[in-house]
């Protein structure tokens, strides 16, 4: 039985004429998406682990059409203007990303935003140790559709708010980058983040078509079952996430995670093309050179 991993029909002819140097690469934008956690309002115990935020791309989408992911989006180059911040400096999450600091603003500041563009949730408050609490208003629905148009920066929105950006609310999971033979890359840094308590999530994006609180063990048996579409970069975070019993724990251990970035690799071996992205065994296929993946 086929599970539900995404895959283009047209990346074999991709991945040959990028082996025979017909294609050459795009670079990848770089990007951040938000593992957005909650703990379900139950007393079971054990505890059942935490519910994930995920949201299933339109179908009309050129990009991962159909399927489950998390909240994102590619980094604005307003990003790195000056910003109300708290949590963590620049410098300690330039060392955590391996980037300049201005790019680990960048990346931060895109997680966020995205997050609030998305899903309606926004890692911010009014001092560097208080978040805001329900942003569902009218007032607030029209500062996100600016932030959306591009009409503000995010930097504007705080400052237009009081607000300063919460960075400590976040902690970076795992880092992965588009295949080679994409035509539409990014250089995507994922986070974990709780669902602030006041707050809650809602389709705000344009680019979904459904929203779901979802136990990661359900999400991959769902994929598993091939009855959810998934890239592989959200299967393999929702199969990180299943040993947590809390979003607090997950939080916990996100400091220690390894970033170094995932990146799909094509070659050809004994007349066939063998697609693997290291480290994630379950993804690999296996191409004819004139046929279809096994």
């Amino acid at each position: 039985m086929a599970n539900g991993q995404w895959y283009p029909p047209e990346w074999p002819d991709r991945i040959r004429a990028l082996a025979d140097g017909s294609l050459t690469p795009v670079a990848p934008r770089r990007a951040a998406t938000v593992m957005l956690l909650k703990d379900p309002a139950t007393a079971q115990q054990p505890s059942p682990g935490p519910l994930v935020h995920m949201l299933r791309r339109r179908t009309s989408m050129a990009f991962a059409a159909g399927a489950y992911a998390y909240p994102g989006g590619g980094v604005d180059p307003r990003d790195e203007q000056e910003i109300r911040w708290a949590g963590p400096t620049r410098a300690w999450w330039s060392s955590r990303l391996g980037v300049e600091e201005a790019t680990a603003q960048a990346i931060v500041c895109a997680a966020v935003r995205e997050t609030y563009e998305e899903a309606g949730v926004l890692l911010a408050g009014p001092t560097e140790d208080t978040v805001v609490g329900d942003t569902t208003g009218d007032d607030w629905e029209a500062d996100r559709a600016a932030l959306v148009a591009r009409d503000l920066s995010f930097a504007e929105f705080l400052d237009r708010r009081g607000l300063v950006l919460r960075s400590d609310l976040l902690g970076a999971w795992t880092r992965w980058i588009t295949p080679e033979f994409e035509p539409r890359r990014y250089d995507t840094w994922f986070f974990v983040a709780a669902l602030p308590e006041g707050q809650r999530t809602r389709n705000a994006s344009t680019e979904a078509d459904r929203t779901v609180w979802i136990r990661p063990a359900e999400a991959a048996a769902g994929y598993d079952k091939g009855e959810l579409l998934m890239m592989p970069p959200t299967i393999a975070t929702l199969r990180q996430l299943i040993p947590y019993g809390t979003a607090a724990e997950a939080l916990a251990a996100a400091p220690d995670r390894d970033l170094t970035a995932v990146l799909a690799r094509a070659s050809l071996v004994n007349g066939e093309i063998v697609l693997a992205w290291p480290g994630h065994d379950e993804f690999t296929k296996h191409i004819p050179t004139g046929g279809t993946p096994a």
